[in-house]
């Protein structure tokens, strides 16, 4: 096959059966067919006799099938490996062309068949497709669709099976091919059905299948009489490319009369969509400095329509730049891909940062008067390179700095760098190159302005140096890049000047420690503490002081620093640790003008060597031991000595001579140096407690000795050598009667806590067996009740007690208008006067008095509460007394008092003078 021939390559229109849209491969598995339904070829005219025009390809999914190809139209054949060719030269023909290729197994009755379309193209060297004219291509192929399908006839076999006979065309049914986005009139007739046999016997037609009698239904229809196919509404490409239905014949009584045909319409493209970016708006970048042809980023457009054809073929060009420096033109664009890449060079982030690209997408091949376009913006960043060496602001810093201060900056080194801020190509690096050989300054890099911190880090002598000149070189954290040379201005001198500061007295060895035994007297000189001053160039007096003497021990000259005892020195003190004492003392000088005293600090430890002054002391204090000498009743004993060797053990241990009884009854052994064993030296000793005196020597020179008393409580053991309990009391030294006297004691405590106990419970009989004296149901005592809170509840919390107070002043109540008077004021008038009771009362009259003194009460204004609201806390309900709504102080009439005399011998007064009781 001549590639050159073909002007368009074939396309796949997926089968109606799918149900997917074009260009989408079948994720199916495998079946024996051709790889597609439906192949379009535009060739020149100039295609001679015998030239290929194309190739279909045929899977074998056995991989052993022999496939043989039939062509249904003679002017075209095919090769055994699908290789379609031209029977006659193509400029004869006037027309498109769609013919059948038919491949049928040599071994097996399976027939495969795919249909080629063949459009012809109209000069030797076409110029590009437009609209118009692929539209009237299209419409030319429509209307050389067949006008009738008949139903196919049986296959004619071949007598033999390895030769294959050209059948009549008239089995072969084209595909219908119906554009999308037509505007009718509808229904719109496509082709008439018709079977040989309706001259016969009446047929009725039917489709069925995707679009006709199945989702989605209503698409196509048929005349079942006359068998004319109709579409009924427009038809959309992007939304289903392809229909499979089957047409069917039967006769009046629905019996079938031909075999189903297969019926392929495709729908042909429109150019009805634009082409669409991915993103409106792209992001891409470039370093600054790149070369012409670097490339920058991808623009992508797809475009609905049918890629093979010019309708979704997308082609890209740049409508702007911004801004236009230094060209207008610094990028161009692939037109087929979208490729953005570099036209010139120049590019310089310190000038331009940011490009914006209006890209342009038109399809129908780019062809602006018949494609349709659409837009997007490319934002082109231009990254930093390290193209601009730092450069200090000055040649030379100057700074001073005060002696003995570290972590000072002492000056600020500014640096201007044009690449980007805060990046590795702006961070500045500076380093020390000469001026500081012993390390003492270094510059450390402000991350917020990117200067340079010139910073003391060890401490500068003014008496060693005044001054230093120090070379700085500054860089970047990036490498500088390719043909870029450092800066003359990358390297600057800094001068230092050195503050001469009032430096303390130094000691000059800081701690000093000295050896002395202890004990030596008080007045003895020790050593001499002195220190130094380092202010060479200032003559100053030095004094000193003691700072710190934890026993008190010392003292220092004032002026020359001389230290000397004040009490004995005991290496056994409890400041001393490890035989050292520690004391610190204080060096002060007297200033200089404008300066204030400086002073130091310095630790003398004076180490201590034991001298054999502490006696040993005796350890245990206190041991028991049995009554009755045997084998282990023994008492191990040692000593402590606070001295240190030589002068503790071995220690030796023996009984004092006097009294004689201690050697007679008690003997020591020797266990070993610092051990020895005291016991029993006679078979039987009364139990009690006796206190033995033990003399105890050290291995001192001269030695020393202590007699130390130890207490052993000798008492009566058991089997196994421990004291029993009457033993152990025994020994603590009660006796007989001292034991009686205690048990006496405990026993009378008991009793007197039974009689007592006794005592209560028969004053409770008595109480309970005694009688009231007035009837318990008019026991008085038990509507008593007793409340445990002297507040009242929440609403008398906030009265203003106040206004229940007499006035000091009447002045702010006479001086108010008349007529205006508060309630819960007390009145300015005179007083009520109230009905004295007689001093000699008669029963008679108790009656008369209360209601004159009601009487009075009610008619008083002066009285509280100045006719003002009262309210009263509610203390609960379920109280046993009875009502006191009776007691009215306006009611009249005479009180009945005669049920006081029922009350009890207590209330006879009350109801003799009350009640109205018998006259004697």
């Amino acid at each position: 096959m001549i590639v050159g021939c073909v002007l368009l390559a074939c396309t796949l229109l997926v089968g109606a059966s799918s149900g997917s849209r074009a260009g989408q491969p079948l994720k199916t598995s495998c079946r024996p067919g051709f790889s597609q339904n439906f192949y379009t070829v535009i060739v020149p005219r100039d295609v001679l006799h015998g030239q290929s025009i194309l190739k279909v390809k045929f899977e074998d999914c056995q991989r052993s099938r022999e496939v043989g190809f039939v062509s249904s139209d003679p002017n075209f054949s095919v090769r055994a490996d699908g290789s379609v060719y031209t029977e006659q030269e193509v400029a004869n023909l006037s027309e498109p062309v769609q013919f059948m290729v038919t491949a049928r197994g040599l071994h097996d009755p399976h027939i495969w068949e795919t249909t080629v379309k063949l459009a012809l193209a109209g000069h030797l060297h076409p110029p590009p497709l437009s609209k118009i004219g692929f539209e009237e291509m299209l419409s030319r192929v429509w209307e050389s669709q067949p006008r009738v399908i008949k139903f196919s006839r049986r296959h004619q076999r071949a007598s033999s099976a390895n030769s294959l006979r050209r059948q009549k065309r008239d089995w072969v049914i084209p595909p219908i091919n119906v554009p999308e986005n037509s505007r009718g009139p509808f229904p719109h007739m496509l082709v008439r059905i018709r079977s040989d046999q309706d001259k016969d016997v009446g047929i009725r037609y039917s489709i069925t299948g995707a679009g006709a009698d199945q989702p989605p239904s209503g698409i196509y229809n048929i005349d079942p009489i006359s068998g004319n196919m109709f579409v009924t509404q427009p038809l959309d490409r992007e939304e289903r490319a392809s229909f499979h239905l089957r047409a069917h014949a039967v006769d009046m009584n629905g019996n079938q009369v031909e075999n189903p045909i297969d019926l392929y319409i495709y729908v042909i493209d429109m150019n009805d969509n634009r082409p669409e970016f991915q993103n409106q708006v792209y992001n891409g970048s470039v370093p600054e400095g790149s070369k012409p042809g670097s490339s920058v980023m991808q623009v992508t457009a797809t475009d609905s329509d049918d890629s093979t054809t010019a309708n979704g073929m997308v082609r890209y060009r740049i409508l702007s730049q911004t801004p236009h420096s230094p060209i207008p033109n610094m990028f161009t664009i692939n037109s087929e891909t979208g490729d953005i890449v570099t036209v010139a060079a120049g590019l310089d982030r310190e000038k331009v940062s940011q490009y914006t690209i209006i890209v342009q997408a038109t399809d129908m091949e780019g062809n602006l008067n018949f494609g349709l376009s659409n837009t997007a913006t490319a934002l082109i960043s231009i990254t930093d390179i390290n193209d601009n060496p730092p450069e200090l602001t000055v040649r030379t810093f100057a700074g001073e700095v005060p002696e003995n201060k570290v972590n000072v900056v002492v000056t600020n080194l500014t640096v201007v760098d044009r690449d980007q801020p805060h990046s590795p190509n702006w961070n500045a690096v500076y380093r020390i190159v000469s001026g500081d050989p012993t390390g003492h300054f270094t510059i450390r890099t402000n991350p917020i302005t990117n200067e340079g911190m010139l910073t003391v880090v060890k401490p500068v002598d003014f008496e060693m140096n005044r001054a230093f000149m120090l070379t700085v070189v500054v860089s970047n954290q990036a490498h500088l890049a390719s043909g870029i040379q450092s800066s003359l201005q990358s390297t600057a001198g800094v001068t230092i000047s050195v503050q001469d500061v009032n430096e303390p007295p130094v000691f000059p060895v800081s701690p000093k420690m000295i050896r002395f035994e202890e004990g030596v007297p008080a007045g003895t000189t020790l050593t001499v503490f002195a220190a130094q001053d380092p202010d060479h160039f200032i003559h100053q007096i030095v004094r000193y002081s003691k700072l710190s003497d934890p026993a008190n021990w010392l003292k220092i000259n004032r002026t020359n620093g001389q230290i000397t005892t004040m009490a004995l020195l005991d290496r056994e003190s409890m400041y001393v640790k490890n035989n050292m004492y520690e004391a610190t003392f204080l060096a002060y000088d007297n200033g200089k003008s404008g300066s204030p005293q400086a002073s130091g600090t310095g630790t003398l430890q004076i180490y201590l060597i034991d001298v054999n002054d502490n006696a040993p002391v005796l350890i245990p204090k206190e041991a028991q031991i049995c009554e009755r000498a045997r084998p282990n009743s023994r008492i191990n004993i040692t000593a402590s000595d606070a001295d240190a060797e030589p002068n503790v053990g071995p220690f030796v241990f023996e009984l004092p001579s006097f009294p004689a009884s201690i050697r007679r009854n008690w003997t020591i052994s020797r266990l070993s140096g610092d051990y020895a064993q005291l016991r029993l030296r006679i078979p039987y000793l009364e139990a009690g407690v006796y206190e033995i005196p033990v003399i105890v020597s050290d291995s001192g020179n001269p030695p020393l000795s202590n007699r130390s008393l130890i207490r052993i409580k000798v008492c009566p053991c058991d089997n196994n050598g421990d004291c029993s309990a009457t033993g152990a009391v025994a020994a603590a030294g009660l006796g007989t009667g001292a034991i009686i006297a205690i048990l006496i004691c405990i026993i009378i405590l008991l009793s007197m806590v039974l009689l007592f106990v006794v005592w209560m419970k028969r004053r409770e009989k008595e109480r309970q067996a005694k009688p009231l004296l007035i009837d318990p149901e008019d026991d008085v005592r038990d509507n008593i009740l007793k409340y445990d809170e002297e507040g009242g509840g929440e609403e008398d919390q906030d009265y203003d007690l106040s206004q229940l107070q007499q006035p000091e002043s009447l002045e702010h109540i006479i001086n108010k208008p008349t007529g205006v008077r508060r309630v819960d004021e007390r009145p300015v008038i005179a007083e009520s006067q109230y009905p004295v009771r007689p001093s000699v009362p008669h029963p008679g009259d108790i009656g008369d008095f209360i209601n004159d003194g009601l009487r009075a009460a009610d008619n008083d204004p002066t009285a509280p509460p100045y006719d003002s609201l009262l309210v009263f806390d509610y203390e609960g309900s379920g109280s046993t007394a009875g009502s006191v709504s009776s007691l009215n102080s306006t009611s009249s009439g005479d009180q009945d008092y005669d049920y006081l005399n029922d009350w009890g011998p207590r209330f006879k007064k009350l109801a003799d003078l009350y009640g109205g009781g018998e006259d004697d």
